[in-house]
């Protein structure tokens, strides 16, 4: 028997543990580390912290489903990932042994950054569910004193469409509220354009969003370079194409939301072989790292080098649809591994993207996520809403049961001509 050990527990890591207890049978030990039981859905954070959903709607303790499955699961957060003694130490002093380590960590909000961002600085995050808490709590306060809003994503951050979902639902709700006269609003990017998204665009993904934003009277700065975030101003510097400081600015707000930049988290950081200098896991096409097969990786953590050369670094991001795509493979290959045959399963990385805009949305499809791609699809409006609105439900529901892919699942993402995994190289 093996003992098989995910090291996270949100999107990535459930999923993760599901799908390889549904491959795996129950021949073989899986334990789950999370920090803390609640399982957050992410992608609802934005309506948390603009106050359309509770805290409690988009979480769930996930104990009692997982050992319904017969999956462990420790509620403590790692310390530090020893892959030569092939053990995980824990905060609280304790340690797990495994033969086989999935990664689906996420990120390290780097806030340090840039001086005064953050929760603990002048600026809110909707990157976590108590971020969305505190950001919600700001939003209230602001509502009584309305004044400029900056939303945006800074350097180095790899994840860009809830920056652009939160700009909008705020100028939805302020409408509603009979505030948005009162308001004026600014999004600033490290992306060279709008609707880059770190991929260097999707279909007329700049135009479609530039429209947005003129329609909703929000001013942009593209190549944006966040210095330093003071109470009440945000300074940056806007590079040209070359690189070069072309202007500076400095934003006064009474509302603020920038996403960090991310990093590894301190459980990997600095392990030789593992990670990357920013602490991102290297994978091979199977998602197994180089130097120690034994470790597999999922989701943002993994290293994945920015797709061009950008004034502004920007990461590439690592959608839901991806997430689940990596980890599909992962359980093919840990069968395949445990059966004595070689790892086969590569992802497509392919991705869906459902973008909230408080009163419509913007939907693409990239097969794959990464260029050149085969199929390009954007598409925009209300239904769009409504199917994110649909799918925060559904995929709470298959948190709660444990399904790790039910067939209606599966019959979607055929009608959109989407797959999980590249088909089988055949050998001549």
């Amino acid at each position: 028997m093996a003992s098989i050990v995910i090291l996270g527990a949100g999107l990535g890591g459930m999923s993760a543990a599901y799908g390889i207890r549904s491959l795996l049978g129950k021949q073989h030990s899986i334990t789950v580390i999370g920090e803390g039981p609640m399982f957050n859905f992410t992608p609802s954070n934005p309506w948390v912290a603009a106050g359309w959903r509770k805290p409690g709607d988009i979480r769930l303790d996930v104990t009692r489903p997982l050992e319904d499955h017969d999956i462990r699961f420790v509620p403590v957060a790692a310390k530090k990932v020893v892959p030569e003694a092939r053990r995980v130490d824990l905060v609280d002093g304790n340690s797990i042994d495994y033969d086989y380590l999935v990664i689906t960590t996420g990120p390290r909000l780097a806030f340090e950054r840039v001086p005064g961002s953050g929760p603990d600085g002048f600026t809110q995050s909707i990157c976590t569910g108590p971020h969305a808490e505190t950001a919600w709590q700001a939003y209230q306060k602001f509502l009584d004193h309305p004044g400029p809003i900056v939303v945006g994503a800074v350097q180095g951050a790899s994840c860009f469409g809830p920056a652009y979902e939160f700009a909008m639902i705020l100028d939805t709700d302020l409408r509603r509220r009979k505030l948005r006269d009162r308001v004026p609003m600014t999004f600033i990017t490290s992306e060279p354009y709008i609707g880059h998204m770190g991929l260097g665009g999707i279909g007329d993904s700049e135009g479609i969003l530039e429209s947005e934003l003129r329609q909703r009277h929000i001013k942009w700065i593209t190549n944006s370079r966040v210095t330093s975030v003071e109470d009440g101003k945000v300074h940056l510097e806007e590079l040209d194409r070359d690189g070069k400081v072309a202007r500076t600015h400095e934003l006064p707000f009474a509302y603020s939301m920038l996403i960090p930049g991310f990093a590894g988290v301190e459980a990997v950081q600095g392990v030789e072989g593992l990670v990357n200098p920013g602490g991102f896991v290297f994978i091979d096409e199977h998602q197994r790292n180089t130097k120690y097969p034994e470790i597999f990786a999922a989701g943002v953590c993994v290293a994945i080098p920015p797709l061009e050369a950008t004034p502004v670094p920007t990461g590439v991001p690592k959608t839901g649809l991806m997430i689940e795509s990596m980890v599909e493979a992962i359980g093919e290959n840990l069968r395949d591994e445990l059966a004595g045959k070689p790892a086969k399963a590569t992802a497509t990385w392919n991705a869906l993207c459902l973008a909230d805009m408080g009163d419509s949305g913007f939907a693409f499809v990239a097969l794959p996520q990464i260029p050149p791609r085969n199929v390009t699809k954007t598409m925009t409006g209300k239904w769009v809403h409504l199917a994110k609105v649909a799918y925060e439900k559904y995929f709470l529901r298959k948190m709660r049961k444990g399904k790790a892919d039910p067939a209606y699942e599966k019959y979607i993402l055929k009608a959109f001509g989407i797959s999980r995994l590249k088909p089988e190289k055949k050998v001549a």
